[in-house]
This record gives C-alpha cells, sequence and structure tokens, in this order.
C-alpha cells in the first residue's frame, strides 16, 4: 500500500510545470491499471502496515477514486487549454487523490478521521479557484459548515473509543467491550450521515455541485459522498446494539426524504441541480440499505455506492459539455440539444439509462439488492420504494427528454459535435458501470 502512497507523492513536484498535463493522466492511468492486480482474493484485510491496509470495501473505493481522479484531468482540458493556473490545479488533484487513498486504506479510526477531513480542504480549493459564480464562496462555506460542526462530535466519539478500549485499530473493534448510551451512538454517526448527504442535511450538496466546476462536481458525486456510507460499514460492526434500536428512525427518515427529493427533481430548470439533487435520492437508498444491517442490504449498497460514483460523474460531465457549448445550463436554453449535438445523444441516452437502473448496468444490482433488503426488513417500506423507483425513472426522462428534444432555442444557430477526448471520457465512465456486472462477486461480496 506504502509504494501506491510514494507513487502518488512522487507525482506533486511533477504538478507544477504545466507542460506534463499529458503525463501526469497517463502516470495515474498506469497506477489504477497496476492496483486492479492488487485485488483482496481472500476478502480479508491484505497489504498490511503499521497505518495502512486494504480490504474488499477498500479495495472497490480507491479504484474508484483513482479512477475519477484521472477522469477530471481528462475532463478539465479547457483549464490547460485557457492557461488558468493549471500547474496548481494539477496540485489540487494529485493532493485530493493522496487524500482519499489514505482515508480508504486507513486501518486506525483516528486516521481515517484526519484523511476524512483533510480531503474537505482540496476539494474547497477547486470550487473557490476554479468555480463559475461569484455564490461559489457562500457554496465553500456551506459545505465547511456543515460537514466540520457535523465531525466534531465524532473525535469526540473516536476518542472515547480508545479511552475505553485503548485500540482504534479498526478489525479489532468489537461490539461488547465496552458500555456507551446512544449519545455517542448518534455522535458516530452524524458525520457520515451529513456527508452522504441524508434528508434535511443535505443543502450543502446543490449548491456545491452548481458552483463547483466540472471537476468539483465529479469529486463531489464520484468520491465525498461515499466517504459517509464508508465510515458507516466501518464503524457499524460496534455499533450493533445501538444500530437495531435506532435503524427505523434512519430508514424511514431517508427514504420518505429520497421521495420528496425525488419530487424537488421533477421542477429543476438547471440540469447540475437536478443530476445533484438525484444523487441525495440514490443516497438514501444507500443509507437505508446500510441502516437494515443486514447481509443483502450491505453489499448491494456498496455495489449502488460505486455505481452511482460513475454515473453521476459522466452526467455532470455532459451537463458541462453543453456548458462550454452555450454557456448555460438551463434546460429551456438547452433543449433540443439532438440538432445540435447529435452525437451527444446517444451518451446521454446511455448514462440517462443507467442513472434510472436500466439493464446492464450496476446500478440495477445495486438498486434490486436494496430493494429485497429493505422490503424483507419491513414490508411496509414497499409502498415508499415502488414511488421512489418510479419518480426515479421520471426524473432522469424528464431531463433526458427536455434536453434532447423540443423546440431548438432561437439564439443557438450552428451545429457543435464532441471532441474524441469527450468521446473518450463518456466511454470511460460508462464502460467499467456496464462491464462491472459480469463479475458480480466483486460488487457485492458473493464468495
Amino acid at each position: 500500500m506504502l509504494s501506491f502512497l510514494c507513487f502518488l507523492i512522487f507525482l506533486t513536484p511533477l504538478c507544477m510545470i504545466s507542460e506534463l498535463w499529458w503525463l501526469i493522466g497517463s502516470l495515474l492511468f498506469f497506477i489504477s491499471f497496476i492496483y486492479l492486480f492488487f485485488f483482496p482474493y481472500f476478502f480479508c484485510w491484505s497489504g498490511l502496515g503499521y497505518v495502512f491496509g486494504c480490504d474488499l470495501i477498500s479495495y472497490g473505493l480507491i479504484l474508484l477514486s483513482l479512477w475519477i481522479c484521472v477522469l477530471m484531468i481528462l475532463a478539465s482540458e479547457s483549464i490547460f487549454r485557457l492557461g488558468y493556473f493549471s500547474g496548481l490545479f494539477l496540485f489540487v488533484v494529485i493532493v485530493l487523490t493522496i487524500m482519499l487513498y489514505c482515508t480508504f486504506s486507513s486501518i486506525s479510526l483516528l486516521s481515517f478521521y484526519i484523511f476524512f477531513e483533510s480531503s474537505l480542504i482540496p476539494t474547497l480549493f477547486l470550487i473557490l479557484g476554479w468555480g463559475y459564480q461569484p455564490e461559489r464562496v457562500q457554496a465553500g462555506i456551506y459545505l465547511l459548515f456543515y460537514t466540520l460542526l457535523a465531525s466534531l462530535p465524532l473525535l469526540v466519539g473516536i476518542l472515547f473509543v480508545y479511552n475505553s478500549l485503548g485500540s482504534l485499530c479498526l478489525f479489532m473493534l468489537c461490539e461488547g467491550k465496552f458500555l456507551a448510551g446512544s449519545l455517542f451512538y448518534v455522535c458516530m454517526i452524524f458525520a457520515f450521515l451529513v456527508k452522504m448527504p441524508m434528508f434535511m442535511v443535505h443543502l450543502w450538496l446543490p449548491s456545491a455541485h452548481v458552483e463547483a466546476p466540472v471537476s468539483g462536481s465529479m469529486i463531489l458525486a464520484g468520491i465525498l459522498l461515499k466517504l459517509g456510507g464508508y465510515g458507516l460499514l466501518r464503524v457499524f460492526p460496534f455499533l450493533f446494539k445501538f444500530g437495531f434500536s435506532f435503524s427505523f428512525i434512519w430508514v424511514s427518515l431517508s427514504l420518505v426524504g429520497g421521495l420528496f427529493v425525488s419530487l424537488f427533481c421533477m421542477r429543476q430548470t438547471d440540469l447540475k441541480s437536478l443530476i445533484a439533487y438525484s444523487s441525495v435520492a440514490h443516497m438514501s437508498m444507500v443509507i437505508g440499505g446500510i441502516m437494515t444491517m443486514s447481509y443483502w442490504g450491505v453489499c448491494s449498497s456498496f455495489a449502488l455506492m460505486v455505481a452511482h460514483g460513475l454515473c453521476s460523474s459522466g452526467l455532470f460531465c455532459l451537463s458541462n459539455i453543453t456548458y462550454e457549448r452555450f454557456g448555460s445550463r438551463s434546460l429551456l436554453v438547452n433543449s433540443g440539444l439532438i440538432n445540435l449535438m447529435p452525437s451527444m445523444t446517444m451518451w446521454w441516452f446511455l448514462l440517462s439509462a443507467c442513472n434510472m437502473a436500466a439493464p446492464p448496468s450496476l446500478n440495477l444490482l445495486g438498486e434490486i439488492g436494496l430493494l429485497s433488503g429493505l422490503i424483507s426488513w419491513s414490508w411496509c417500506l414497499m409502498f415508499v420504494l415502488i414511488f421512489l423507483s418510479f419518480f426515479s425513472a421520471a426524473y432522469t426522462l424528464y431531463m433526458y427528454s427536455y434536453s434532447q428534444h423540443g423546440v431548438i432555442y432561437s439564439g443557438l444557430y450552428s451545429c457543435s459535435l464532441g471532441y474524441l477526448r469527450e468521446f473518450l471520457l463518456l466511454f470511460l465512465h460508462w464502460l467499467p458501470l456496464n462491464l462491472v456486472i459480469l463479475s458480480v462477486d466483486v460488487a457485492v461480496f458473493w464468495v
């Protein structure tokens, strides 16, 4: 594990030479390919060191982090072309990659917390430095204060665990060795629920997405939302008793909130805002699956997290491609794109189909497993899940049909096709999303 970390650290001085943009992207592609061969075949911790290690959950999310960070560089060609502090941008992306790698490979709760919080800083720089509107300062403050204020109780909870057990090693912590109350339970999980984000504490996400550049939106949707799910999977082994007592609160709140957010999506006119709210709706199902603490729920939540990271990141790339052409993200301006950008309509269709969990995407596998896990936990959830699945397809169809069909905005006259770089970018989102389902045992831990 340390060898990969050293390689990433080696890339940081190269970032300040903006002419090496292509070299850094190629090296990150190479390290992603090499990491494929480090799969933990025995479904246990491997590559253990003093601070870092890797199991199956860590492996999937580290590989996703490396992949999304490579595609961030590929999507941000305009920064390099315009010379808008491109060296500094590369440096921020590499630092963010290092922080995410350390977060997912930490075997100590304290080091996980430190890197979990540190990943906020490069993301904030991306939003403030390369965002679009002046409101990006307010969006950055929203992001910072929501997550930092919710994370402070987590630090107190981690110190309490160390005081009680004398260890913070993830695979040595188990339930029943120390007495803790419901306040401790809330302290340990609230930071992760805000990060997911759960309904009612989700307001930082749409504003951060709308103001962020395409790279910021990709890393927010692709990886940073998964930090919350990863944290919940890590702390629940020693919170079983409280989890079974209080899980009905979180399951009902997240699923009903996901239904409301799906209705919000139906009235959005901003493409990025619509995709951001759809992320909240998908993450509500992930929270519900994790909180059931069943085998189906946990495994399917992991599959949907990986699938959503690829699918949502690809949709943000598509919205940025249209924004670069037309200077607007409004659905009113971007209607009838099939006449202006016919070659992009296929990618809109493919990624929209994945977003509504059409086969053979990994989203389908995750959502079927979550539906099974949640309904077996309580059959009453069937009524909420019916509407949640229906509106999930409805707002995706609304986004696709409204943007691709209809009357063309009269201010646009030119026909614009995509570049090879953009086709490659979208293909590299779509291919793993539909290829991983061929190896289901890796996606949902079936041995």
